[in-house]
């Protein structure tokens, strides 16, 4: 009986119908790269003072540079103009509208020496040096409110923790197409509200229900593309749709930079969501339905009700998976769909297509568990080990963005360029990907970012270039891995656990995530390299932990758990049958 790669090898494995659903589930990927880094430019913090009341007055009207007016009236400046804690989080307790004050070192009337005058915290609020505005800015989360920033990024992180918890089971008992439009539709409103946003206790309430969902729906795409190709193109199509993410980023530092504004950026970057459901709910509108007499070439049209050759366009686009299908014993509707793929393709069904099953012995549906990823030996082993990939590579990646954001001269061209570092990162993965494998290559990536993040720590302030190479570098380790990880984890699954697999294992580069806005800036207080020896040793261990997995290059996925307990096996059995036969020939293995 032919299963659904042999089926694909037939009508095509990436042919007309492929195409178009993966560029049309790109645009959900690369939806999700503001939600997941847009801290950088939404809690941007620039450089900011006290507001004293009748300071601009005076500054108004002795004539005073912006940099006279900070030298006199600010407290804790250095000859350089540093920012410090004074600078940005006291002020003098002065009455700057009394009259006696002179415009030439106002404050030497008033006592000797500056470190004399009494200081009190900012009450009137804060001055900010940018043209534009972050929820920073807007909500003065400053000073003592400065760990609210952190809040903000660790609560989209605790919503792609709960929602993996949650939406990876609903894709799985429900299906992958239900949960992408449902998810995206929830990931788009609360997009929007978050923007229209009133206050600071809204705002982080609509972050957190926008990450329980868009994770969610990048995952669902994730998952359907992957099981709408063939082997033979599976893992090429799995990075480009990654690459998609990357492409997000860039477009993120140009989109930032145009739009100053955190709210008009925030509705920036939930659009694209809302127009995929846009042309989605268009294209069933202008669907077809099948011709009775013959569903699997005649259909007829919606509105006018005349015979026609063509496919649904609707089902053409995204349709359910017919993996999902056959695991849940639905094998007329998998079967429809693999007509459907085939007409598409320009391509004839295989005879036996009627006969199309995933080779699992039990007769009842299949329903996910959270049981069955530790049910067995091996699929217990990986689980574990996948977990920790997951946790340290979000650390690692998340991180070194916050590092970067934190010690950028121009916030937008630095983006822009560590941004642009995950181009080759894909390169390396497809020139690596069919000759080495998977495995080696995240070892090698994990042990190169935790590296280079180690040789940071000895790297002086002055070659400030030299450690924004290597922090670039650690990045590109951290994005092979990322990208690479997602892959071996659906690949280590069986079907109708897949995607509940790469949901409950990537919530731990949730969890990750969460901590690390708390540990970049927190830890940095207290010693500047302490977060990068954190990342090293996270880094150093992930690589080691990696080789304990089997490789899975140039195997079929897993259809039942027993395929998947016996991914190592099998790849030893077969070597073992080669050298038997070559035994048994007389010849010798080469030299």
């Amino acid at each position: 009986m032919p299963t659904v790669d042999d089926v694909l090898e037939q009508v095509g494995e990436f042919g007309w119908f492929q195409k178009q659903a993966f560029l049309l589930l790109c645009l959900i990927s690369a939806s999700l790269a503001p939600i997941y880094v847009g801290i950088i430019f939404l809690g941007f913090t620039p450089d900011h003072h006290c507001r004293s009341p009748g300071v601009a007055e005076l500054s108004q009207r002795c004539g005073w540079s912006p940099a006279e007016e900070l030298n006199y009236t600010v407290p804790g400046l250095g000859s350089a103009g540093e920012a410090s804690f004074l600078s940005q989080c006291m002020r003098y307790e002065v009455d700057w509208n009394q009259s006696t004050l002179d415009c030439v070192d106002p404050l030497s009337s008033l006592a000797a020496n500056r470190s004399q005058l009494p200081l009190s915290p900012c009450e009137h609020g804060w001055v900010y040096d940018t043209p534009g505005s972050s929820i920073v800015t807007e909500f003065n989360l400053v000073c003592g409110d400065s760990w609210k920033v952190d809040l903000f990024q660790s609560c989209v992180n605790l919503g792609f923790f709960l929602g993996s918890l949650v939406v990876g089971y609903i894709a799985d008992r429900f299906g992958r197409k239900l949960c992408l439009l449902a998810t995206t539709l929830v990931t788009s409103l609360s997009g929007v509200l978050t923007a229209v946003a009133p206050d600071y206790t809204s705002m982080l309430l609509f972050r957190l229900l926008q990450g329980m969902v868009s994770k969610g729906s990048w995952v669902s795409g994730y998952t359907l593309i992957t099981e709408f190709v063939g082997s033979g193109y599976r893992r090429t199509t799995a990075i480009m749709y990654q690459v998609a993410f990357t492409v997000g980023l860039v477009a993120l530092a140009g989109v930032a930079y145009a739009l100053p504004d955190w709210r008009w950026l925030q509705l920036a970057v939930s659009l694209p969501t809302v127009f995929f459901l846009l042309y989605y709910w268009a294209l069933h509108r202008a669907g077809c339905i099948p011709y009775t007499e013959n569903p699997t070439l005649r259909y007829k049209s919606d509105t006018t009700g005349e015979p026609t050759g063509s496919l649904p366009i609707s089902k053409a686009f995204v349709p359910e998976s017919p993996r999902w299908l056959l695991s849940q014993k639905r094998t007329t509707q998998a079967v429809k769909i693999m007509e459907q793929i085939a007409q598409k393709n320009g391509k004839e069904p295989p005879a036996d297509l009627k006969m199309l099953c995933l080779e699992e012995d039990a007769s009842e549906k299949r329903s996910p568990s959270f049981a069955d990823l530790f049910r067995t030996p091996n699929l217990r082993k990986h689980t574990l080990i996948l977990m920790y990939l997951w946790f340290s590579c979000a650390v690692l990646y998340q991180g070194l963005i916050m590092h970067v954001g934190a010690t950028a001269a121009n916030l937008y061209l630095d983006f822009f360029y560590s941004s642009l570092v995950e181009f080759p990162a894909a390169i390396i993965i497809l020139v690596t990907i069919d000759r080495i494998g998977r495995i080696y290559p995240i070892a090698a990536s994990n042990l190169v970012a935790g590296a280079a993040c180690l040789l940071m720590i000895f790297i002086p302030h002055e070659l400030h270039w030299l450690n924004v190479t290597l922090a670039c570098l650690g990045r590109m380790g951290a994005t092979i891995v990322l990208q690479m990880v997602c892959l071996v984890n659906a690949e280590l699954y069986p079907t109708f656990i897949r995607n509940l697999g790469m949901m409950v294992c990537s919530a731990l580069c949730d969890l990750g995530g969460i901590f690390t806005p708390f540990m970049v800036f927190r830890l940095m207080e207290v010693w500047q390299a302490l977060p990068l020896i954190l990342f090293g040793v996270l880094g150093l261990t992930a690589g080691t932990m990696t080789l304990l997995l089997p490789e899975t290059k140039g195997v079929a996925l897993p259809e039942t758990i027993e395929e998947a307990e016996n991914l190592g096996k099998r790849k030893s059995k077969a070597k073992e049958n080669m050298i038997y036969l070559q035994v048994q020939t007389g010849k010798s293995p080469g030299p």
